[in-house]
C-alpha cells in the first residue's frame, strides 16, 4: 500500500455503529463485544479500506462486504476466530508483506471462508503478524499442499499500522 493521508475524521451515528457491529459479529462472532464503544469515529483516507477509531485508536477496518479488526485491534484485543497459524520460518516473510503460503501454515481455524478476512499469527506466541483475505475455505485450505492460501492486505509497519491521528 502506498502512503495515504487522513482527509477527514468524524463521529458516526448510533445506527451506523449498530450496522458496523452487525458486520463485525458476522465475521468474528461474540468477540465483537471487545470492540464495542459509545464513540466510534470514521476517518476518511485514500486507503483501500475504511478505518474506524474506537476510543481514538484505529482498531477496525471495513469494506462494503466485511468488517474486521486491524492489527492494532488484534494486538489490543486478541480473538480466537479466523486464525491461520504460520510456522517460525514463514514469520519474517509474512511480517514483510508476503502472502501466507500453504507449506508454512501449521493450523487453520475451521471458520475461515474464501474471500473473507483472516488473521495470520505466528505459532510460538500466537501474536498477529498480518490480516489477509483467505483464498480458500478452511476445508479446501487443509487439502491444499502448496500455493497461496491467504493474500496479505495489512501488516505490521504498513500505512494502516503507522497511521497518525
Amino acid at each position: 500500500m502506498s502512503k495515504f493521508t487522513v482527509k477527514k475524521r468524524h463521529v458516526i451515528r448510533k445506527s451506523q455503529i449498530a450496522r458496523l457491529f452487525d458486520h463485525l459479529v458476522e465475521e468474528i462472532g461474540p468477540s465483537a463485544e471487545l470492540f464495542r464503544s459509545e464513540r466510534i469515529e470514521r476517518i476518511e483516507t485514500d486507503a483501500p479500506v475504511e478505518i474506524y477509531l474506537v476510543d481514538k485508536k484505529p482498531l477496525l477496518m471495513a469494506t462494503e462486504t466485511w468488517t474486521f479488526p486491524t492489527l492494532r485491534g488484534l494486538v489490543e484485543h486478541p480473538i480466537p476466530e479466523r486464525r491461520v497459524v504460520v510456522d517460525t520460518g514463514a514469520v519474517r516473510f509474512v511480517a514483510n508483506g508476503a502472502d501466507a503460503m500453504r507449506p508454512g501454515i501449521v493450523s487453520i481455524s475451521p471458520d475461515i471462508r474464501a474471500g473473507r478476512p483472516a488473521q495470520i499469527v505466528e505459532e510460538r506466541y500466537g501474536k498477529p503478524l498480518a490480516v489477509g483475505i483467505a483464498l480458500l475455505d478452511a476445508a479446501d485450505m487443509e487439502q491444499q499442499e502448496r500455493g497461496k492460501s491467504v493474500r496479505s492486505i495489512h501488516r505490521v509497519g504498513d500505512d494502516i499500522w503507522n497511521i497518525e491521528i
